[in-house]
C-alpha cells in the first residue's frame, strides 16, 4: 500500500558542471524509484535546481531524465510537491502544467495519519539575515522578473548559470567545513522560528526544513521534533514518515 510520505531537499542540479550534476541526477532518480514503490506523496523541499527560470517559451536546458521520471510518478497518481527554494524561486507554471508537480510558494501546515507537520524550505525564516530577505523581495518582484525575461534565454540563462555555478562551485569543497556554521545558523534562526511557531501551534509534531544543507533531527519539546533534511551534494539524506514515525535516512543506491 502506498502510504509513506517522503521528504528531501537541496539537490542543486546543474552545478558544479554537467557531468557531476548528471551523476547526482541519476542518483536522485534511483531514490525516486525507491519512493515510488510505496509513497503516497513525495515532498521536494526546495532548490531542486541550482538555477531555474521559466520564460514564456523556454526553460533551462537539461534534466530530461528527472523531468520524465517525475511525470511518470505523477501520472501514476502519486502526489509530488515542490516547495520553491531560494535557487528555484522563479518556477512558475511549467512544472505544474507539464509535469503535474504541485508547486508551493510559502510554508504550509499538513496533517498525515493524524500527525501535524509544518513544512518550509527555510530561507528567510527566523531573526536576522536582513540582507538576504531584502534580496529575496527584489527577486520576487514581478517587475524585476519581467525585466529579466526581456533578456534572450541564451543570454539570461547563461548569465545566471555562470554566477550560480561560480558561487556554489567555490563552496562545494567546503560543505563539511561549513557544518559548524550551518548548525549555528539553524540554532539562531530556524530553531527560534520553530519555537515561536509552537507557541501558536502546540499541536505540531514535526517541523521540516531544507536550505541549510546540514541533516539534523532534534527534539524541541516533549512532543515536537525539528528536522533539517540535509542536501544531495554531500549527504544524500531524506526523511520518510510511515504513518507512525518519522526517520531521517541516508540514501545508498
Amino acid at each position: 500500500m502506498r502510504q509513506k510520505i517522503y521528504f528531501a531537499s537541496d539537490f542543486h542540479l546543474g552545478i558544479p558542471d554537467h557531468d557531476s550534476s548528471l551523476i547526482r541526477e541519476k542518483k536522485l532518480i534511483a531514490w525516486l524509484d525507491l519512493a515510488q514503490y510505496d509513497a503516497a506523496e513525495i515532498f521536494l523541499m526546495g532548490d531542486l535546481f541550482d538555477f531555474w527560470f521559466e520564460y514564456k517559451t523556454a526553460i533551462p536546458r537539461g534534466y530530461a531524465r528527472l523531468l520524465g521520471k517525475l511525470a511518470e510518478i505523477t501520472d501514476a497518481g502519486i502526489l509530488v510537491h515542490l516547495f520553491r527554494g531560494n535557487h528555484d524561486m522563479w518556477a512558475f507554471d511549467y512544472l505544474t502544467s507539464e509535469i503535474g508537480i504541485l508547486l508551493h510558494r510559502n510554508p504550509e501546515f499538513h496533517e498525515f495519519h493524524g500527525r501535524h507537520f509544518y513544512l518550509a524550505h527555510g530561507d528567510g525564516l527566523g531573526p536576522g539575515d536582513r540582507g538576504y530577505k531584502f534580496i529575496k523581495r527584489v527577486f520576487a518582484n514581478r517587475v524585476n522578473q519581467w525585466l529579466f525575461r526581456q533578456l534572450h534565454p541564451d543570454i539570461g540563462i547563461r548569465l545566471a548559470l555562470f554566477w550560480s555555478r561560480k558561487s556554489r562551485n567555490a563552496n562545494l569543497g567546503k560543505e563539511k567545513i561549513h557544518q559548524d556554521l550551518n548548525l549555528k545558523l539553524i540554532r539562531e534562526r530556524i530553531t527560534v522560528h520553530s519555537l515561536e511557531l509552537l507557541k501558536q501551534h502546540p499541536e505540531l509534531d514535526y517541523l521540516i526544513y531544507g536550505h541549510y544543507h546540514c541533516p539534523l533531527d532534534a527534539p524541541l519539546t516533549d512532543k515536537a521534533r525539528q528536522l533539517v533534511l540535509g542536501d544531495w551534494i554531500t549527504h544524500f539524506t531524506y526523511a520518510v514518515f510511515d504513518g507512525e514515525s518519522l526517520e531521517l535516512k541516508v540514501f545508498y543506491p
